[in-house]
């Protein structure tokens, strides 16, 4: 749980660098600045949630990490659409992110 809770945040930051490059881009970068955005969104918030341990909620944990790992691939599946290499980087951590949190899932009750 605390490796999937470490990438998420790393994902957040990769995804919001992400965004703020194709801002700068010459092309219509919209439907990935989109992607980026709301996955970073996504990623903070399951993170969040992951390292609480004040009781078990397995539920909330699992609807959370569901969540960033299909927001982690759509954004990979978006970036890898572009060949900047800020869009590389973030695919790759979107990945490893979404990989994390799909052995987080198997490990809850």
């Amino acid at each position: 749980m605390a490796q999937a809770a470490k990438h998420a945040m790393y994902c957040a930051l990769f995804c919001t660098s992400c965004a703020d490059a194709c801002s700068a881009e010459p092309m219509n970068m919209a439907q990935c600045i989109r992607a980026c955005i709301d996955c970073a969104e996504i990623c903070n918030a399951a993170a969040k949630v992951a390292v609480r341990q004040t009781s078990d909620n397995d539920a909330m944990v699992r609807v959370m990490l569901t969540a960033c790992l299909e927001a982690c691939f759509i954004c990979a599946a978006e970036c890898d659409k572009h060949d900047r290499e800020h869009c590389r980087l973030c695919a790759t951590m979107c990945r490893e992110c979404g990989d994390d949190c799909r052995e987080a899932l198997a490990t809850l009750h």
